[in-house]
């Protein structure tokens, strides 16, 4: 990552120039702490219980593609897998829908000794955990995402569910949640459950499905969007889908950094 840096009104900022306005942001590679920093969760509440802050990462092309060949790695750079894995090294649990999981071959989170002790002061495990959203728990049990994760995978899914497949996914080693009444899962029940298991740096990313899902719920925080420079028409999905709200949400810009055209903003619920 040879250039990223924060893009303001007015000025440019090197995050070692002290804040001088129209400092030259130079061609040197962020830390993972600076990356950090300005990426750190909100502090929780002085008073009262933690409470819950669903965070999304996805990303998008020029044209609103969220994907290439069915998998959003085409679309992205080194960059954006840099702030892919600071987003990951913050989270206490990665929220994810099953069909991402099929499509993209989602592995366990690993543990990064660069994120070692941040994690252990905030009383976080080693790694996230990965909750998958599923209604039918159709999902190949036997793949290293149950059978030999870091922290437990979480499943999470409705009361209506195939007995036979929660009993599968607890003998794989996962911990099932119900979270929803039928066989799908409620978005708003899903981050309660979440929280109660003490689960509060929540991120999901995706897929599309589940994100309109969080979205139409009203329990998304943040949105972190990265913005890649490429075109590729077609007739791929958007970073959310599902139906529409009622009425647009509005999200403020909080940050937005670049590096070689690619724009990584970070958006938080007004």
């Amino acid at each position: 990552m040879r250039r990223l840096f924060p893009v303001t009104d007015e000025t440019t900022t090197r995050p070692d120039s002290g804040g001088a306005s129209g400092a030259d942001p130079g061609e040197r590679e962020w830390t993972l702490a600076e990356l950090s920093a300005a990426y750190a969760y909100p502090e929780a509440p002085a008073d009262g219980p933690p409470v819950p802050y669903l965070r999304g990462n996805m990303v998008s092309t020029l044209d609103g593609a969220a994907q290439h060949g069915g998998k959003s790695q085409g679309i992205s750079n080194a960059a954006d897998m840099r702030i892919f894995g600071t987003l990951r090294g913050l989270a206490d649990v990665v929220v994810v829908g099953a069909e991402t999981v099929r499509q993209e071959g989602y592995r366990p989170a690993r543990a990064r000794d660069d994120f070692a002790a941040a994690r252990a002061a905030a009383g976080q495990g080693p790694a996230p955990a990965i909750a998958v959203v599923t209604a039918s728990l159709d999902l190949d049990f036997s793949l290293p995402l149950f059978t030999s994760p870091l922290m437990p995978t979480l499943v999470l899914t409705g009361a209506s569910a195939a007995p036979d497949r929660v009993a599968a996914a607890e003998k794989a080693g996962a911990r099932v949640v119900i979270a929803g009444d039928g066989v799908g899962v409620d978005p708003v029940r899903a981050v309660r459950a979440l929280g109660e298991l003490g689960h509060t740096r929540l991120l999901t990313e995706g897929g599309p499905r589940l994100l309109g899902q969080m979205i139409a719920a009203g329990v998304l925080d943040e949105l972190c969007l990265t913005l890649s420079p490429m075109l590729t028409a077609g007739d791929a999905q958007r970073i959310a889908g599902g139906p529409s709200v009622a009425v647009p949400q509005r999200f403020a810009l909080v940050s937005l950094l670049t590096e070689e055209g690619f724009l990584f903003g970070r958006y938080q619920r007004t």
